[in-house]
């Protein structure tokens, strides 16, 4: 008889899964392969840099601006990804209609489409002569090679992100609360703010975070619309293309680094933020 001594964690309950080591092994081994040893070579080949020499190249500038509309176009994006994630994910769920299941599948076609067809797809529409920019232009707006593109093809790329972290929350939810408050007398906008918005606030930060992180590092679908023009529409991640293309890797990895530890702070504070609302939970 096989043993299950084997199969009992520290605590003494029995591990619905044999294998912890092997599995967490390989576990270990992909993340270091895939993601640490990547990321960690930015760190090595910066640390060849002294410190004032690595500053200089992180302030430059017009490194400094394209930080800039990296960071305020990505932001002012998941700000409406997540006004417009939570409607569109309120709809998908509490709703029935023709073409729900097509629209649903739809919400994830920028996870599929590859970035640069995007951009290129998103340029010819927004520009003077594509459907949307001409009707935006008769109103004085441009939308092509401006803040305003960039924008627009941010939140092509960050809206699944905020969709999918509300959906399952509000699928999940109790209407009898909604019902309750119905009866009351309040108003849809008080239960909205008193009920639903608390239980769906971790999934929408969430959503959020994840949708600025991938926004600051966007580029494929970006780089066509933006225009590229120097303390205008240039955005980071073209900085350290246009650096590696002068074959200037330090200044390349410099730039690259900091965009790595901010990202890499706010998905910090996504999971903090989540793990206490688990907790919370319990």
């Amino acid at each position: 008889m096989v043993s299950l001594t084997g199969y009992m964690n520290k605590k003494g309950q029995k591990r619905v899964i044999p294998g912890f080591g092997l599995t967490l092994g390989i576990t270990i081994s992909m993340l270091g392969i895939i993601v640490l040893i990547p990321l960690c070579s930015l760190v090595i080949y910066t640390a060849k840099l002294s410190p004032k020499q690595f500053i200089d190249i992180i302030t430059g500038k017009r490194v400094l601006y394209a930080y800039w509309v990296s960071f305020s176009t990505a932001f002012v994006a998941s700000l409406i990804n997540a006004v417009m994630g939570v409607i569109m994910a309120w709809v998908l769920v509490k709703y029935e209609f023709p073409g729900k299941k097509i629209m649903d599948g739809m919400i994830e076609l920028p996870f599929a489409l590859p970035t640069a067809v995007a951009g290129i797809a998103l340029t010819h529409l927004t520009t003077t002569d594509g459907w949307i920019g001409s009707l935006a232009d008769k109103a004085g707006i441009k939308i092509a090679y401006t803040k305003t593109g960039i924008i627009f093809a941010l939140v092509f790329v960050g809206i699944p992100f905020v969709v999918r972290s509300v959906q399952p929350v509000l699928t999940k939810m109790d209407n009898s609360y909604e019902e309750a408050m119905e009866i009351l007398g309040a108003t849809p906008f008080r239960t909205f703010r008193k009920v639903i918005f608390p239980e769906i606030f971790p999934a929408l930060f969430g959503g959020f975070t994840m949708a600025f992180a991938r926004c600051l590092g966007e580029y494929g679908s970006v780089v066509f619309i933006a225009g590229n023009k120097p303390f205008e529409t240039e955005i980071a991640p073209l900085m350290i293309m246009s650096k590696l293309q002068e074959f200037d890797y330090t200044a390349a990895t410099s730039i690259a680094l900091l965009m790595l530890i901010t990202a890499f702070v706010i998905l910090m504070i996504n999971s903090v933020i989540q793990y206490k609302a688990a907790k919370k939970a319990k």
